[in-house]
């Protein structure tokens, strides 16, 4: 591949960086990096880049917005050094993420259409599979009293809530600590518990979590869901996201096709 890549017109670094708005230290710096193929050194000592180098830059550009710059320079590390199936296999590893990403927000749509569970609806009793645990000082970690599925009409404890949703109780509390959500105290045990509407806010900063959403990001939504007493004020945030994952899906395409040119005119 190094050999058909040093064929053709030279190129200085700055006839590189200009064409993508680059600095020529940029330039140099991806070929130090493995972004680029090495180039030839003049008597001089001057870099001398050719078409091919070119097409590897454009081509780790394009890559860079889909798969993101450290998958971006893996991939083409993997490629100049003749590792063509490493480097298939790193995308093939963002185009499963992009996949997992969607089914995220098909969730969070499926949970958002019925957060709020009917009155007096249960929960399993099963051990907690995480083996989070609570403490005299902390009587509502995993531990509920003997039984306990629930708190009362329409509510329920931590530990039950934590095993429906696959988090550990500290995680519910952090979220509690973060705003995203707000249980009511039981005031003869002072346990935490969970009405439907602190179910559903719970429901939902799992599903946003798992969609990428950082706590201070999602506590806003949830003291707007609260405010309006609805879902309204999500559906702009889905829709944003569903957009960056269409942009994410078509800078996945325009990369493969820059990467395609670039592996065709190597092996010429």
């Amino acid at each position: 591949m190094e050999e058909n890549l040093q064929t053709g017109r030279k190129l200085r670094p700055v006839d590189l960086a200009r064409a993508h708005g680059l600095s020529t230290q940029a330039v140099r710096n991806y070929e130090e990096a493995g972004v680029l193929p090495p180039a030839a050194r003049g008597e001089n000592g001057y870099r001398a880049y050719t078409p091919g180098h070119a097409l590897a830059l454009a081509a780790f550009l394009a890559l860079v917005p889909g798969h993101g710059h450290a998958t971006a320079t893996a991939v083409m590390r993997a490629v100049n050094r003749g590792a063509c199936d490493e480097a298939f296999r790193l995308i093939d590893l963002s185009h499963a993420q992009l996949a997992e990403d969607r089914r995220t927000l098909e969730a969070v749509e499926r949970a958002l259409r019925d957060l709020a569970p009917a009155p007096g609806t249960t929960t399993t009793t099963t051990t907690d599979p995480l083996g989070a645990t609570g403490t005299a000082a902390d009587p509502d970690g995993a531990r509920e009293p003997e039984g306990a599925t629930g708190g009362g009409p329409g509510g329920r404890f931590i530990g039950p809530l934590a095993r429906e949703l696959g988090v550990r109780p500290a995680t519910l509390r952090k979220w509690e600590a973060a705003g995203l959500v707000r249980p009511r105290r039981d005031p003869l045990t002072g346990y935490r518990v969970y009405d439907a509407a602190a179910v559903r806010d719970a429901r939902l900063a799992h599903q946003l979590r798992r969609g990428g959403y950082l706590l201070e990001q999602i506590a806003p939504l949830a003291e707007q869901v609260r405010a309006a007493g609805g879902l309204e004020p999500l559906e702009a945030a889905l829709g944003a996201w569903r957009a960056r994952l269409s942009a994410r899906g078509r800078a996945l395409l325009a990369g493969a096709a820059e990467l395609e040119a670039y592996l065709r005119a190597a092996v010429k």
